[in-house]
């Protein structure tokens, strides 16, 4: 054997061996990178249903939310609704020309008179004074008192008092009537 013939046979033992490290580093090279594609592929399967699940999460709590804040503009707007028909009813009740105002009067004098036995002064609200001097037969007619009508019946030593403002007689109707006021205006 020469020395050509022995460098030939190395040489070509040599291609042999890095043919089969070259075509073992391939297959190898095609396994990682198909584990590393399978595991992209779980992964991204992963993280698609992670964002599909936040994504329904965050819709849900958008859509409650909007429910929710709907739900309080519109009680905002029924108590701004209610507070303008409260306010009406006052300035319909503090309006000296209201229909049956002096029968009103007439009536709460009467049962004043039955309420209230003895020395009693009569604190007129002003808009109702001069009806309320001409009914007072022999009651006193005091100082005028703040309110929208009607009167305040006072004992002569101010230790008991009757309020029969109208007022009063709207914020006891009001509140127990509230419901029906509901019921009237938003069904």
């Amino acid at each position: 054997m020469t020395l050509e013939t022995l460098a030939k046979d190395i040489a070509a033992a040599a291609e042999t061996d890095a043919k089969a490290l070259v075509a073992e580093a391939k297959a190898e090279a095609e396994q990682l990178l198909a584990e590393a594609e399978a595991k992209a592929t779980v992964l991204r399967e992963e993280a698609k249903q992670r964002a599909d699940k936040e994504a329904t999460q965050i819709a849900r709590e958008t859509v409650a939310s909007a429910r929710q804040s709907n739900q309080k503009d519109i009680l905002i707007a029924r108590r701004k609704v209610l507070d303008a028909t409260y306010e009406a009813a006052k300035e319909h009740i503090a309006d000296p020309g209201m229909k049956g105002r002096a029968a009103l009067l007439k009536t709460l004098l009467s049962k004043s008179k039955k309420l209230a036995k003895g020395k009693y002064v009569i604190l007129p609200v002003e808009v109702d004074r001069a009806a309320i001097s001409k009914q007072a037969g022999d009651r006193k007619v005091g100082e005028s008192v703040d309110g929208l009508g009607g009167f305040v019946l006072e004992a002569e030593d101010g230790s008991i008092s009757f309020d029969m403002r109208f007022d009063n007689m709207l914020e006891r109707a009001w509140s127990s009537k509230l419901s029906a006021v509901n019921d009237t205006l938003f069904g």
